[in-house]
């Protein structure tokens, strides 16, 4: 199983706890079973720990125009609404929530240039909260397609997730599948994309990183 890179001290601080608590559980002598009892609790938390940092390979969809998911979860809306940040008009907003079990690896939902790209810090409300979208710790990018379509997503943290990390910034060429930042512990990742879009999922159903298409640009 790949590991991605933002887990590898995490993972080490958990083989630590759990290699110390052998040590520990050793040098006192406990009964067989009360080391089971409390060794089980560390390995299930130990195993979701790395499971959690998971980077399974992704290849993005190759359809023409196509706007991928940029991460593995379950689309919780798709409406058209005030985009206030950096379009200031209508687009379409495709929101989907990632629990602490999806691969949190955040994928460019398509090629082209990063026309802006904000950090803007701000609360921990749940990630379902409507008001998440505006008020939570989050960033917000645009990628300008070759043709000058220009597709804004936003990596939003949630009420356990604040750590946000992203590997773009303004002007850079980024390919539609490539990681662009990575979410840990549970969070959301919104979509805005023209009004007009032909979109090709629908609330509820689960979708893949890179792999599933959102919808298909006019």
């Amino acid at each position: 199983m790949n590991l991605h890179r933002e887990g590898y001290k995490i993972i080490f601080i958990a083989t630590l706890i759990l290699v110390s608590a052998i040590y520990i559980f050793a040098f006192f002598n406990l009964a067989i079973w009360l080391q089971v009892l409390l060794f089980a609790p560390l390995l299930i938390l130990y195993v979701l720990v790395v499971r959690f940092f998971r980077n399974p390979p992704r290849y993005a969809d190759k359809t023409p125009d196509g706007v991928v998911s940029p991460c593995d979860g379950k689309v919780v809306v798709i409406e058209e609404v005030e985009e206030t940040e950096y379009f200031k008009e209508k687009r379409i907003q495709i929101s989907i929530f990632m629990s602490p079990l999806n691969v949190h690896v955040n994928r460019n939902p398509i090629s082209g240039i990063v026309a802006y790209f904000k950090y803007h810090p701000g609360k921990y409300l749940v990630a379902w909260h409507p008001k998440s979208s505006t008020e939570n710790e989050r960033t917000t990018a645009v990628i300008k397609s070759d043709r000058g379509v220009e597709v804004l997503f936003r990596q939003i943290a949630g009420a356990v997730a604040r750590r946000i990390r992203w590997y773009i910034k303004p002007t850079d060429q980024v390919t539609q599948g490539n990681e662009m930042g990575f979410i840990k512990f549970g969070s959301r990742v919104d979509v805005f994309v023209p009004v007009g879009t032909d979109i090709q999922v629908a609330i509820g159903q689960k979708v893949t990183a890179a792999e599933s298409l959102l919808g298909i640009l006019k």
